[in-house]
């Protein structure tokens, strides 16, 4: 993140003289600095030249296509910009917009208000001039209204900018699936070639005995360290310590997560998939290999679910800095009987120690599945507070997103015999209805599950990817939410041949 930056493009023309355009490019600076400084905004705000002609903007445009560093290209027009200019600016524009509402000043100085101000202060009508070319050329962006100094709109822009990381993420990432997919399971399936085309990930796959290899050829020095470090680390039941009775699990599992680790750097990868159906000579379905990654920042998805394994990557991108962890999850169990009923999240074995609330504990069950040696895995419990579950589906005919506000809260009890790591909620508006609306839209089981930010990001990252997003929270309501993907059907349908 200290690396990406915001550009701050400021729109003028000529037509008022080149002091207006000096007093333009001082505001604009002023407000650059203000951005940059703001806690909100995750990443560096840069100014660039007051931008007063078609060459101009169709260079800084350019420029920012080409310029790695650059996510993604916030406008605001200062002045009246005659839109006419933007045109073949914006048209070879391929990085997120913003486009800021705003004016430098927050209050009229009424008693000297004459035409010079007014000739400088115009975007209440040169930032309509600009929007209305935007709708014109159907170009993607958000809008954002207010003075810059309010903390609402920092935060809003500092949200499409964790957007904005996000797509710059998927937009180079690569990703391993070791195996296929669990075998005749409909959702996890997917077309990676339109992936790669819409959002940009390139999904390979290698066979999990290469990873096995790789395994096998670890050092049994490193493999202590490891091992060592589990037990600083965790709550390791005594079986698994040094001179316990099944330490050589824990060492195996070392030895997984190290040969793993290897060889994704190698490959450059930051998101991975596996399947218990296909594990070839590991001795262990991974467990606390694939939840330690997935803390540190790789993308997961379980069974060969590589489309949920791209969005916990872009996630945790997104949620850089922020307080609450980001985790692959599933939607296990119901508690219908409670007051308000409850989702009990979990899966297999990995979860990301991430969304823990305590120290995790370090513990190995047996798994009816997979036919293996038993695996070591973290056990934990996500803490309370708002979250939001997003899953990624391939209907065929495009990607649809679908985002269920929730609230985590803590289980009505102990859960003693439960030997994986997981999280309560209930969800928004309640468990009936967004249930009801989850599976209408047609949702994966399998989710990336957040307590760092919320919906809004989610709409940015959609609207910058162009992709559908359907989102269940309060006044949702099923009929409503019935009628809403019956027109997004139409919306992208026509959407795809304008």
């Amino acid at each position: 993140m200290q690396a990406k930056q915001l550009w701050f493009v400021t729109g003028s023309q000529h037509l008022y003289g080149e002091e207006a355009i000096a007093q333009v490019a001082q505001n604009s600076a002023d407000i650059v600095a203000g951005l940059d400084a703001a806690g909100p905004i995750p990443v560096e705000v840069v100014a660039k030249p007051v931008l007063t002609t078609p060459d101009e903007i169709r260079r800084v445009m350019l420029e920012a296509n080409a310029e790695e560093s650059c996510i993604g290209v916030i406008t605001w027009m200062h002045t009246f910009s005659p839109a006419k200019m933007w045109i073949a600016g914006l048209g070879a524009l391929q990085k997120p917009l913003l486009h800021l509402h705003t004016q430098h000043n927050r209050d009229l100085p009424w008693a000297d208000i004459d035409m010079d101000f007014m000739n400088l202060n115009q975007a209440a009508h040169g930032d309509r001039e600009f929007g209305y070319l935007l709708t014109r050329m159907r170009h993607r962006r958000k809008t954002v209204v207010g003075h810059w100094a309010d903390e609402a709109v920092q935060t809003r822009i500092g949200n499409w900018a964790r957007a904005a990381l996000g797509w710059d993420e998927v937009q180079n990432l690569k990703l391993i699936r070791f195996g296929d997919n669990m075998r005749q399971v409909a959702v996890t399936e997917g077309d990676k070639v339109e992936a790669q085309i819409k959002l940009g990930v390139e999904v390979n796959t290698y066979g999990v005995n290469e990873l096995a290899e790789r395994v096998g050829q670890i050092e049994d020095k490193a493999i202590d360290e490891l091992a060592a470090e589990y037990e600083a680390l965790y709550d390791v039941v005594p079986e698994l310590r040094s001179g316990g009775a099944r330490h050589d699990s824990l060492r195996e599992a070392a030895r997984i997560e190290l040969g793993l680790r290897s060889f994704l750097e190698e490959h450059g990868a930051k998101a991975f998939t596996d399947t218990f159906e296909d594990l070839g000579a590991l001795r262990q379905l991974p467990g606390i290999a694939v939840q330690r990654l997935m803390a540190e920042g790789y993308g997961f998805g379980g069974e060969g679910d590589w489309k949920t394994a791209v969005l916990v990557r872009l996630m945790k991108v997104m949620s850089t800095g922020l307080e609450g962890g980001t985790s692959f999850m599933e939607d296990y169990t119901y508690n219908l009987g409670a007051e308000s009923p409850q989702i009990l999240g979990a899966h297999m074995l990995e979860v990301c120690p991430s969304i823990a609330a305590a120290k995790p504990t370090c513990e190995i069950h047996p798994l009816g599945i997979g036919n293996r040696e038993d695996p070591v895995r973290l056990v934990f419990t996500a803490p309370p507070g708002p979250a939001i579950a997003v899953g990624l589906m391939d209907l065929g005919t495009r990607l649809r997103l679908v985002a269920n506000e929730v609230d985590t809260v803590e289980p009505e009890e102990d859960l003693p015999n439960l030997p994986v790591a997981r999280a309560v909620w209930e969800p928004r508006p309640d468990l009936a209805t967004s249930a009801e609306a989850w599976l209408t839209a047609g949702g994966p089981h399998h989710t990336s599950f957040t307590q760092a930010f919320g919906r809004e990001v989610m709409e940015d990252f959609a609207e910058i990817a162009g992709i559908e997003l359907v989102t269940i929270g309060e006044g949702t309501t099923a009929q409503e939410f019935k009628q809403q993907l019956r027109w997004n059907q139409v919306y992208h349908h026509l959407e795809g041949s304008l």
